[in-house]
């Protein structure tokens, strides 16, 4: 399914914030119970298919976006007409901060695997901002979090040899996963990501699977060496 904020038909049901399981780690982790009772507007979940486009660059919107589960990729596109992946938004993390400030989108926002996405309307966002400290301080933290994972794609992912680009990469997907396993998406995907061709990033991979640094587990599912990882990083 493809479209642009057109959720009708991934619609499942609307968002039970009070009893999330990931309610520690999102944004309403702070709220309190009479909190719960300002929300006039509904808060919906959505199951997103890959492919899946949530919102363009441009976009004046009134939507932010948290990650249950899954993956989305942020795109922006190259006066040549090609595109680069300027950060991947996973679970727990937001998207669409910008909306806060009453600006449009920054990017396009794709989904890559099949990903569970609560709707946050801004309006309510804000609302309870001004009377929660918590959820003040909270937005503050994920403004910062994303400067600094967007610092680190710039600084972690874009020099060094195509090879440590990737090492970083898997390394990245894996950081808060036990057993480090991760879903790897396709080679054009990580040539985007990376500044680098499919073609390297297809001979890397082959590379680091014979070497055992990737295992693969079936459905483009592989457990990542971490040890060796770091140990190739610093060579």
């Amino acid at each position: 399914m493809r479209g642009k904020v057109a959720f009708r038909e991934a619609w499942s049901g609307e968002a039970d914030c009070k009893n999330c399981a990931l309610r520690d780690s999102v944004l309403f982790a702070g709220l309190q119970e009479t909190d719960f009772e300002k929300i006039h507007q509904p808060i919906n979940q959505y199951l997103l298919q890959p492919g899946h486009i949530i919102y363009h660059a441009g976009d004046q919107g009134d939507r932010m976006f948290t990650v249950r589960s899954g993956l989305i990729k942020l795109v922006q596109y190259l006066p040549d007409g090609s595109q680069r992946i300027v950060r991947l938004v996973r679970k727990a993390d937001i998207t669409g901060l910008e909306t806060l400030l009453g600006k449009p989108y920054e990017h396009d926002a794709l989904v890559m695997q099949p990903t569970e996405v609560c709707c946050l309307p801004v309006s309510t966002v804000q609302a309870l901002s001004k009377d929660n400290p918590d959820l003040h301080i909270e937005l503050l933290n994920r403004w910062q979090r994303a400067l600094s994972e967007a610092d680190a794609w710039l600084t972690e992912l874009s020099t060094g040899s195509a090879k440590e680009r990737i090492a970083r990469l898997l390394l990245r997907l894996v950081q808060d996963e036990d057993p480090p396993v991760c879903t790897l998406f396709g080679r054009e995907d990580l040539g985007a990501m990376l500044a680098i061709t499919t073609e390297t990033a297809s001979r890397i991979i082959a590379e680091f699977r014979r070497k055992d640094l990737l295992t693969d587990l079936g459905s483009n599912r592989f457990a990542v060496n971490k040890a060796q990882l770091e140990a190739l990083l610093n060579d």
